[in-house]
């Protein structure tokens, strides 16, 4: 795995392993269910994936926001390629609602609702939160 998704949490965010992209629960949660969808390749630039990850990249998305309606019943969905810190490609998957959401003793306003997303206001979950908010999403991962 690329350094982007250890410093991630890899392996202990580990929500889901597809064959180009790996899904990993965002340590810190600007919104609950936020995630980090990373390309599992060395790529630093968008346009360097192959183009099979590109089409895996649907698949993948359609997963994610299965599982997260189900998860949080979000009402938009924002997918932020920031890559400033942590150079390989990656994006922050954050769900978007209006008020808030609860899960392993956890309660997780969004913020920034209606507008952009309040990243520095993340709630930071502890090993055992990463654990509970981890497998509770596992549990909306389709099939």
């Amino acid at each position: 795995m690329n350094e982007t998704i250890l410093r991630f949490g890899y392996p202990q965010t580990l929500i889901a392993e597809y064959r180009h992209w790996i899904v990993l629960l965002r340590p810190d949660q600007p919104t609950l269910g936020s995630l980090i969808l990373a390309a599992k390749s060395d790529a630093e630039a968008f346009a360097d994936l192959s183009p099979e990850a590109f089409a895996e990249l649907h698949i993948v998305t359609g997963q994610i926001e299965t599982a997260l309606r189900g998860a949080v019943d979000f009402a938009k969905i924002n997918y932020l390629m920031l890559m400033m810190a942590d150079r390989h490609v990656h994006f922050h998957v954050i769900p978007r609602y209006d008020g808030v959401r609860e899960r392993a003793g956890v309660a997780v306003p969004d913020k920034g609702w209606p507008k952009v997303p309040a990243l520095g206001e993340a709630i930071t979950l502890d090993p055992a939160q990463i654990s509970a908010v981890r497998d509770w999403l596992r549990g909306y991962w389709p099939a």
